[in-house]
């Protein structure tokens, strides 16, 4: 599987972690930036990650920024991205079995190394379930933001 990563420059003492998990668990990794501790604007990262999920360079995302809840709101402005901040396994797990989630953000500050491999290593085992309800409700949420969707 192809994962997009990127963070800010909060987010990046974490993001080798997710690098490193990401590839030790056989995964080919796009690396959106950025490369250091120097201030950056999440937002530029969170949708280059989100826009390689929507356009199928990547097939899922991996966002870090200081708490996870910029990225997540960046994310889901992206129409096809459903992201998530997840800082746990069942959640990160959860929200791909039920709600078809594609891009994970995280929260640099939040959580530690090893809990986000956890949380890393249950986005990355789960699998949209497909059942009756979910898609149900996975259609509903793409119907609404089709109808939000603006003509260009």
């Amino acid at each position: 599987m192809r994962y997009a990563v990127g963070c800010d420059h909060a987010g990046f003492p974490l993001k080798a972690t997710v690098v490193s998990e990401l590839c030790t668990l056989g995964h080919e990794v796009m690396d959106m930036g950025t490369d250091s501790d120097e201030a950056v604007d999440y937002p530029d990262f969170a949708v280059a990650v989100a826009e390689a999920v929507a356009d199928g360079r990547a097939d899922r995302g991996i966002v870090v920024c200081g708490s996870g809840v910029g990225a997540s709101v960046v994310v889901n402005k992206v129409p096809g991205v459903r992201g998530a901040m997840c800082h746990d396994s069942f959640s990160a797990r959860q929200g791909v079995e039920d709600d078809d989630m594609n891009v994970l953000c995280l929260g640099a500050r939040i959580i530690g190394p090893e809990l986000a491999k956890e949380a890393i290593r249950s986005f990355e085992r789960a699998r949209f379930s497909g059942l009756e309800r979910h898609q149900r409700r996975l259609d509903k949420t793409k119907a609404i933001e089709a109808r939000y969707l603006r003509p260009s």
